[in-house]
């Protein structure tokens, strides 16, 4: 149990901070930035749920909460071999977990005609923020991979970026765009579809080939 006796530390007015290992940082180190991003993430579904989602959805948000600062802990801990205290680690059970909701929650939904632009009820236009921030955490989360290395179960432990917590978060993603259009279904709202530029302007486009010259052949009288 984490035991908080005092918010504010004074240790981050330099511009550093420490990870989870203790080790020192800059407040610009990727890997900062990355779960940095990833707590916008909960923050955002914190609101979705002050929406009043029915029970289903609200049940897998509150787990998704738990497990974003699970993701937090992993990307704020380097992977090392043989680590002095077992750190907490996102596990591939709950990535598959995220991938049978997907399906569960995409069931019902009817089959995409267009792509959806953000909106439609408060609580769809929310799950759309926090899709647009989960996204940005998992780019972060590559950054992240890409200056410290990858870790998988192909690579030596060495101080690299656990690659299970990033895809927990490219999953998150998807199901959280899954999960507006099925609080745009439950509320009845219709969904908000992208209109292409030419369609948006089709009279535009009349207009303009309208007034473009016609080509003769050279035989045409």
């Amino acid at each position: 149990m984490v035991n908080l006796t005092r918010i504010y530390t004074r240790t981050g007015d330099a511009g550093r901070t420490r990870l989870s290992n203790n080790e020192e940082t800059a407040k610009t180190d990727p890997r900062v930035e990355a779960y940095g991003c990833t707590d916008e993430t909960n923050s955002a579904l914190g609101v979705a749920l002050a929406l009043g989602p029915d029970e289903k959805l609200r049940e897998a948000l509150v787990l998704i909460q738990n497990e974003l600062f699970d993701v937090g802990a992993d990307l704020s801990n380097p992977v090392v071999a043989n680590p002095e205290w077992e750190p907490l680690r996102v596990v591939q059970s709950s990535i598959d977990r995220l991938e049978r909701w997907c399906d569960e929650f995409g069931e019902p939904l009817p089959n995409l005609r267009s792509f959806i632009l953000p909106g439609g009820c408060p609580l769809a236009a929310q799950l759309h923020i926090a899709r647009s921030f989960a996204r940005r955490a998992e780019r972060r989360a590559w950054e992240a991979v890409e200056a410290f290395g990858p870790e998988d179960e192909r690579a030596e432990p060495h101080g690299g970026v656990s690659l299970l917590a990033v895809k927990y978060l490219n999953r998150l993603s998807d199901l959280l765009f899954t999960m507006a259009r099925y609080a745009n279904l439950v509320a009845g709202h219709d969904e908000v579809l992208w209109l292409p530029g030419g369609e948006r302007n089709a009279a535009h486009a009349e207009q303009v080939a309208a007034a473009r010259p016609v080509h003769r052949s050279a035989g045409a009288q």
